[in-house]
């Protein structure tokens, strides 16, 4: 900040010592927020912000407290004001977009799009720094040496992937096989497997074997492969839900999931699924909430009458190829004359181990590279390019050929660099207003987080996007009907819900035997698939916590007692009236982040309320003072420990704020499931349950208490009743979520300065019914948006 812009102490010091200094004043000051010492200089930035929550907390009317002495509105309007003014022009000096990074993500997605691949890229790259929830805000993101030479292994490995190494399009295989013909499984027939007279093999279980894994299933080139599964429900009246993956023997390898499909009753039926499978992946299938281990074992495999999964075949079909050569190959070798080496014995084209080998036959090398080049640069860089922009890399490429390299091992070099450059590794904005393909390039990383497509650029080519009113909505219109949104869905919930986070934390097996894979999938898909509908159907911003339906599949329904849904396929259903679900609050993903698997703190949920939900940051917590950690044993609940904590005069204040927010989530577990008594594994009642033909070790503690009062004083029984409450404003629940979408977009912190045109913001939505959608569009249409 300018250290001109500063505090002026002859307003203040009246105000502060006559409504603050009495709990503000001393080293032992409420929430750790000491005034008569405060800094006024706006240029240091913990000064600055809190300055900030100064403004905000005489704004919202929790300063001074309701019960010190009363305040005039002219007192409150003069202080106000004069802190508003400061704090916008501090701010405003500062206010733009740091020249921002693309992200490790960004960075694979474009990469991917421009070449034609689906190479995991982003595991290349260390983990990016975050702002806040986001970690695409430029001022987080560094990048280093070690970065750099990633960046042109990333590259290279990109190149030799689209780059055509054969003469013709691999064609595509079907493989067939049987889990009754695998290798071995005559060990087990008869024992733990059972094999029908029509040669299928039934699953009782995820456990033991079957294994769900089948060798001859497998597939030795990555690349995308239909797979078909034939079979039908065993001993039983209704389909049976089973999930179909991929597995290897490859020590901590990724075990994907493709998803999740109903096997009905009756004549076998194909289910059929499109995925990626990586090379020497094998197929897994697994029957999900059917077994009964206890009986299996009493009853023995052939006496056992509960139902089963009977698979007869699986097929594999792939690879399935679109385009070939790939779209990176055409961008590179477009108007080049490349060509198979012929070997010395033609005979070798017919042998197994054959790979061919290619070259280049050119009249004038440095032209067809400099053609390349530029068409690879222009796509890369997002924007015309110069041919003084051009000159290193054609300079690198004549460089290698006088080295010794030929024209293929030269041209990647020099695009390497290309794909290794800060025009291609950042997204460069000029200050004030963006130009057209700086607009393009902003509107397409925050839509389908990557670069521009072609009708993009055409617009940005003929300057549509900055002349044109109804053009950059227009075009926010196509990209949120793109298939590839679901990467801004998926960016987003990760980022915003901190659904980055699903498998830090393990559920206790004990508390909550109930939580599966399956379940926890459920969860994910359910956030984003909740998303998704709020954006394409435009419903009100009060949806963000309360709805009156919900997107479920039958285990998902299952866990919140929710009746009549069958089916593995995430659907929207309506809610009951006095249901507790809908809304992102009351998801089993939101708990489960918000929780460490064992226990749940009002205090973190509280925080996670106040930050994702109002986009209000609380103060960390002063020096000295310990946290609250829950009782273990169940003997005390965590409220009643925070009762106590709230007694200390420096943690009553941000508590008042932070706590009831947290106290109404408490009726949720730490994986979504409702309770009205915390489990626990000391004291307590037995449930006298079994799961899966496991009796449930879990006992039941000290019941709930999810009531509580806001910081205005108002007050709420429980969750239904909170959320109401959040529901009835939904000015704030629309700002900050604009505010949220703001900096995911601009990738940049928003400011105080920032604020008018927030407001501007809610109230065109607010016309329009507070429409998520229109949100989105009015987020696109903003000053914030279109400018640095």
């Amino acid at each position: 900040m300018p250290p001109d812009v500063q505090v002026d102490r002859n307003v203040v010091n009246v105000f502060i010592g006559k409504h603050c200094v009495t709990c503000h004043g001393t080293a032992d000051a409420e929430s750790g927020l000491r005034l008569d010492t405060l800094s006024n200089d706006l240029s240091e930035p913990a000064a600055f912000e809190k300055w900030v929550l100064i403004h905000d907390r005489l704004a919202a009317g929790t300063m001074p407290p309701k019960d010190a002495d009363p305040l005039s509105d002219a007192d409150r309007r003069r202080f106000a004001d004069h802190l508003n003014n400061v704090l916008t022009t501090a701010h405003q000096q500062v206010r733009g977009t740091v020249l921002r990074r693309l992200n490790r993500r960004e960075y694979q997605n474009t990469m991917n799009d421009l070449f034609g691949t689906n190479l995991k890229l982003a595991d290349m790259f260390p983990e990016d720094g975050r702002s806040g929830e986001f970690d695409n805000v430029g001022s987080a993101l560094s990048i280093s040496l070690v970065q750099m030479q990633r960046y042109l292994e990333a590259a290279r490995l990109v190149l030799d992937t689209s780059i055509a190494s054969a003469t013709e399009k691999q064609s595509r295989t079907i493989v067939r096989a049987g889990y009754a013909d695998t290798r071995g499984a005559e060990n087990f027939l008869g024992k733990q497997w059972l094999k029908l007279d029509d040669g299928a093999v039934v699953f009782y279980s995820r456990f033991g074997y079957p294994t769900g894994m089948l060798r001859e299933a497998n597939v030795s080139q990555p690349g995308f492969y239909k797979v078909r599964v034939t079979g039908y429900a065993h001993q039983s009246d209704q389909p049976i839900t089973f999930s179909i993956g991929a597995t290897t023997f490859a020590r901590g390898a990724e075990e994907p999931t493709f998803g999740y499909f109903s096997m009905p009753p009756g004549d076998p039926t194909t289910v059929e699924v499109t995925a990626w499978i990586e090379a020497r992946y094998m197929i897994r299938v697994e029957p999900w909430g059917i077994s009964d281990r206890y009986l299996i074992k009493r009853d023995g495999i052939e006496n056992y009458r509960g139902p089963g999964l009977a698979i007869q075949h699986i097929e594999v079909e792939g690879p399935l190829i679109d385009e070939f050569p790939s779209r990176g190959h055409h961008l590179v070798f477009d108007g080049i004359d490349r060509r198979e080496v012929e070997p010395r014995n033609p005979a070798d084209k017919l042998k197994s181990w054959y790979k061919p080998k290619f070259e280049v036959h050119s009249v004038d090398p440095a032209g067809d590279a400099e053609a390349s080049l530029q068409r690879i640069a222009a796509a890369a860089f997002r924007r015309p390019v110069s041919a003084d922009e051009m000159k290193p890399y054609t300079d690198l490429f004549r460089q290698q050929s006088e080295s010794g390299a030929d024209f293929e091992e030269s041209l990647k070099t020099a695009v390497s660099a290309v794909l290794a450059s800060p025009e291609f590794l950042f997204l460069k904005e000029s200050s004030g207003r963006l130009s057209d393909h700086q607009l393009a390039a902003r509107l397409s990383y925050f839509l389908v987080r990557s670069c521009p497509d072609a009708e993009l650029l055409e617009a940005a080519e003929h300057g549509r996007l900055t002349t044109d009113e109804t053009a950059l909505q227009e075009q926010a219109e196509r990209l949120l009907n793109d298939p590839r949104r679901e990467r801004f869905l998926v960016d987003l919930t990760d980022a915003w819900l901190n659904l980055r986070d699903m498998d830090f934390t393990v559920p206790d097996r004990l508390l909550f035997p109930e939580f599966d894979s399956f379940l926890k999938d459920s969860m994910i898909v359910e956030t984003r698939s909740f998303l998704a509908e709020l954006i394409q159907q435009d419903l009100p911003i009060t949806n963000i916590v309360r709805s009156d339906f919900a997107m479920l599949n039958n285990r998902l329904a299952e866990h919140y007692g929710i009746e009549g849904v069958d089916g593995p396929e995430i659907r929207r259903t309506d809610l009951p009236a006095d249901s507790l679900r809908g809304g992102f609050l009351s998801q089993a993903s939101v708990m489960k982040v918000s929780a460490n698997g064992t226990n749940t703190s009002p205090v973190v949920r509280g925080v996670w309320v106040m930050e994702r939900i109002l986009d209000r940051t609380p103060p960390p917590p002063p020096a000295g003072v310990p946290g609250v950690e829950p009782d273990i044993r169940g003997a005390s609940t965590l409220r009643e420990l925070l009762d106590k904590h709230r007694d200390v005069d420096s943690c009553r204040g941000c508590h008042q704020i932070i706590d009831p927010p947290g106290f109404a989530l408490e009726c949720f577990n730490p994986i979504g499931g409702f309770r009205d008594r915390y489990r626990s594994l000391g004291d307590g009642d037995p449930v006298g349950l079994e799961i899966n033909g496991n009796r449930v070790r879990y006992k039941l503690g000290p019941p709930v208490d999810a009531s509580g009062e806001m910081p205005d004083g108002r007050s709420f029984t429980g969750f239904q009743d909170f959320r109401r409450l959040l529901a009835d404003d939904p000015d704030t629940l629309c700002r900050a979520f604009a505010a949220k979408l703001l900096t995911f977009a601009s990738g940049r912190e928003l400011g105080f300065s920032d604020r008018p045109e927030i407001d501007r913001i809610v109230t065109q939505t607010r016309s329009r019914n507070y429409g998520i959608r229109t949100l989105l569009y009015e987020v696109v249409s903003s000053e914030i948006f279109r400018s640095k």
